[in-house]
């Protein structure tokens, strides 16, 4: 005990203090770093919640060297991330709800597509999107969820499902050179809601070229602006959008609607990769309705956990 006292606790354990303090400012300034470099900010957004792993790493070597200023700047990065991530530890999800639905990237090499529409169909959602469907599958996952769903539409590699009626269905351009997203308007019985899905090009991380979402990025304002000028009120946006809701490069798109994992979600909902989830790719996104609740799904044959989550409307 004596040499946690007396002027050496303030002396040692600087170099500890000092990554405390930059751990802190990245947390709290990640919007300010650059994505001109290997679009290094986007790569930092899209894992920003686990930087918090840094901060036991650090109060263990804080202790080690017994230094209190160490630990006094440990308070930085403690503070910055329950400020940024705390609200995501709670369940908030609640109870009611008239309206559920669920999407999931299926994965094009899927081994058993016909069980993984039937996992994805017990949910019980009223809506169901899909995305990556290999057109050599797409039989197999119509005749899957025929006797649940009586209305669907598959527009390129994205689908819908619906136990309600569905107009105005057509695909959305986002900049690819085929089709990977698509609107239609679900005839409810509490009123029409127009719902998007869309599967956002891949991301890469090189090493000579760092985090490569160009393509990605136009694509996010490509759908930004179709939702933008979307009339209705009600509005869905379901997909793989290769982002999280941290990623400034979804933008276009994450400014306009809500995330109903944010709003009524249990934990983070990461979502990929399936056998070690570490980031929420997968969104269901809203705009004039409330979310409920929000979950993952068990894992299937894919390399994604389908989401599902449930609306008042």
């Amino acid at each position: 005990m004596g040499q946690w006292r007396g002027p050496g606790v303030w002396r040692r354990g600087l170099v500890v203090a000092a990554f405390a303090v930059l751990l802190g400012l990245l947390m709290l300034l990640h919007t300010h770093l650059p994505n001109r470099v290997g679009n290094l900010g986007s790569l930092t957004e899209t894992f920003l919640p686990w930087l918090g792993l840094g901060i036991p790493v650090l109060l263990v070597l804080a202790v080690l060297r017994r230094s209190a200023t160490a630990l006094i700047a440990l308070l930085l990065p403690a503070v910055a991330w329950v400020n940024l991530f705390g609200g995501l530890l709670t369940d908030k999800s609640g109870k009611g709800g008239n309206f559920t639905v669920a999407t999931h990237n299926v994965n094009a090499e899927n081994p058993d597509p016909t069980g993984t529409a039937k996992d994805v169909a017990a949910s019980g959602a009223d809506v169901v999107a899909l995305e990556e469907l290999k057109a050599s599958a797409v039989p197999a996952y119509e005749k899957a969820l025929a006797s649940s769903y009586r209305y669907h539409s598959v527009q390129g590699t994205v689908g819908i499902w619906s136990k309600y009626p569905l107009e105005l269905v057509q695909p959305v351009d986002i900049r690819m050179g085929w089709t990977r997203a698509l609107r239609a308007t679900v005839k409810t019985p509490q009123g029409p809601v127009a719902v998007y899905v869309a599967h956002m090009p891949s991301v890469r991380v090189k090493f000579n070229a760092g985090f490569t979402a160009g393509q990605r990025d136009n694509s996010a304002e490509a759908l930004g602006q179709a939702i933008a000028k979307e009339p209705e009120k009600k509005v869905l946006l379901l997909g793989d959008l290769n982002g999280t809701m941290n990623d400034r490069s979804l933008a276009p798109i994450t400014s306009q609607l809500r995330s109903a994992q944010g709003a009524a979600g249990d934990g983070f909902g990461f979502s990929w990769p399936a056998g070690f989830p570490m980031a929420r790719i997968d969104q269901i996104m809203v705009r004039g309705m409330d979310p409920v609740s929000a979950w993952t799904l068990p894992r299937t044959g894919s390399d994604h956990l389908p989401v599902a989550a449930r609306m008042k409307l």
